[in-house]
This record gives structure tokens, sequence and C-alpha cells, in this order.
């Protein structure tokens, strides 16, 4: 797997002109490929459609190809991408939980990921924590009905809490760097400690915070990271954040805790089974099952359409650094 660096900091490949078939390339994601594809020397091949089996024929030509997050890729997918001839997919996202890369290898594609500001998602963290203390939800409510009264409950202050971090990588890093402004004592817990902090086991973690904030990658090792017996390690009245990976939490363990009130609340940008749910247009649909209805219900979670990446800074990375990769391993290649 391969890791770029924020947009600027790398610089475009040698290669003269090369092809790139983009993939789940929304109208936002379009405009900014054809203003940067002309100045990187890319003649780039656009879809809406996210990769498919059917559809991987439009990549025929191109050794390299983008995909977005939102879908998940089949084996058989890779295998036709494969046979078209491609030979390296970058992924407009900082996880690859959506593509069995493993698969991709045997099959001859290198599969490539993106790095873009982290700014987007520690900012929307800090935003999601702030509003869960200060029981934002219930309180927008009855002001949309009119009712005005105090809260039932008072807020708490973030100075006056422990926050713990999981994860420590740009993201997590950036998120500690905000809360250190609000005075609050703060924890981590990495199995690679790569920055100043604090770090504990993250029993010990899960035991002394008011607030765990995810950002680890999602991998068969991290899978359901709060389960049902870490969940009840946490520290009654505790607050969960996730803008990570949905299935870092197990939300069938979560559900319980929060409606017998031994968990405080919880902010998800970030939902086990979201795929066919976020970045719909579900109004006249709403999901009537699973435990997205039952979340939606608690006056104490907030549940947002993983959007916590989702800045004009960011989506810029995305995309350049998508292009860049791209360049970058057809240089490569070209060398050897």
């Amino acid at each position: 797997m391969t890791y770029s660096e924020p947009a600027g900091a790398a610089s475009p490949s040698a290669v003269a002109t090369a092809g790139i078939t983009f993939y789940g390339c929304g109208r936002d994601e379009e405009l900014l490929v054809r203003e940067m594809a002309p100045r990187l020397g890319v003649v780039p091949t656009l879809t809406e459609a996210a990769v498919s089996e059917d559809n991987a024929e439009l990549a025929r030509g191109n050794r390299c190809i983008s995909v977005g997050h939102k879908t998940r890729i089949t084996e058989s997918a890779l295998l036709a991408l494969s046979r078209a001839g491609v030979a390296y997919i970058s992924t407009r996202s900082i996880g690859c939980n959506h593509i069995d890369v493993a698969y991709a290898e045997r099959v001859g594609i290198s599969v490539g990921n993106v790095a873009y500001s982290p700014d987007s998602v520690a900012d929307y963290t800090l935003m999601l924590m702030l509003m869960a203390v200060r029981h934002a939800k219930s309180t927008l409510r009855r002001a949309d009905v009119h009712d005005y009264r105090l809260h039932d409950v008072r807020g708490r202050e973030l100075r006056d809490l422990t926050v713990g971090v999981v994860g420590t990588g740009r993201i997590g890093a950036a998120v500690m760097d905000r809360l250190r402004g609000f005075g609050c004592r703060i924890l981590a817990h990495d199995t690679r400690p790569g920055t100043a902090a604090d770090y504990v086991p993250l029993d010990e973690l899960l035991r002394l915070s008011d607030i765990v904030t995810l950002h680890t990658p999602l991998t068969p090792d991290t899978h359901h990271l709060l389960d049902r017996r870490r969940i009840g390690q946490m520290k009654r009245g505790a607050v969960v954040v996730n803008t990570g990976r949905g299935a870092l939490l197990d939300t069938g363990a979560l559900l319980p805790a929060l409606e017998d009130g031994r968990l405080g609340g919880a902010a998800l940008d970030v939902l086990e089974g979201e795929e066919g749910v976020f970045y719909a247009d579900r109004r006249n649909n709403p999901p009537d099952s699973g435990p997205l209805p039952r979340l939606k219900e608690l006056p104490n979670v907030f549940v947002s359409p993983h959007t916590a990446y989702y800045t004009d800074h960011a989506l810029s990375d995305t995309v350049e650094n998508s292009l860049i990769n791209c360049l970058e391993f057809e240089s490569r290649n070209q060398r050897g």
C-alpha cells in the first residue's frame, strides 16, 4: 500500500501524458479533475458510476484508475479490472477497507490510498464532542417547536473532562492539538505511538475517559474494537465519538448501553451497514430496520452521513493526490 502527502507536497510525475479512469466521480470531484488533469498531463475518463464488473471495460487502455470509498469493490470487479489491463487503483480515501487489497494483489493490481487535510475530520470531531456534552440535539429540537426552557440536565465543559483518543495518526494527532486548547486531560492509545501524548493501555483509557473518540484504521484486528466487553469497561455516562469507520464500534452492543443510560451519548459520523443508506436520498424511503432508526430516536445520539472529511480543502487534496499517486506509479514502472 502506498501513501501520499497532502496536496502540494508531491511533484507531478515525469510521465508526459497518462490516461486515468475516475469511477464514482461526483459533480464536485469532476470539476476538480477537469481543472487539475491538464496541468498534470492526465487525460481523464470520468463516470459517476461506482466501479463494477459490468463497467470495468471503461478502464481499458488505462493502467491506473481512481475510485471512491462509498461502494465496496467486489472480487469479480477486481478480476474484471485486471483483465482490462488495470495495474493500479488509487482510492480517494485514507482507508482501504472497501477493497480486498490482498485479492487485488493476487490478480496483479496494486492499491494506494491518499492523504488529505486532517483538519477536516479533526474540526468535525471537536464539533461533535461539544454538541454531545452540551446536549445540542435535544436543545435544538425543543427550540424548533418553540420550547425555550433550559435543558433538564446541565452541560459539561471540556476542561473538566478526560478525553481518550484511540488512534494517533495524522487525524488523531490533529484532534489532540485542538483539545489542548480546551485544557482537558488527554489520554491516548495506539499500537504504534507516534506523537507526544500520555499513552495508556486501551482498557485504562476506557475506564478513565469521559469522551472516547475513535481514529484508528479499520483492519481485522480493529473490527469491533469497542465490543460489548470494552463498552462495559467505559466510565458510566461517557460519550463515544466515531469519525473513523463504522465497524470499529459494535453497534449491537452500543445500543443497549445507550438505552439503559450506562453511556451518556454517542456521536457517529460513520455506522456499520451505512452502505446503501449514507449518500442516498432516503426521504421517501427511510430505513425501518437495523440500528439506525433506534439510534436516531435517542435524544443523546447524533448521526451524520460520513461527512466529516467533506470540506473544500480536503476534497481538493483527495483529487490531486489520487492523480499524483497514479502518475508516480506509472513513473516507477517506466523506470523499472
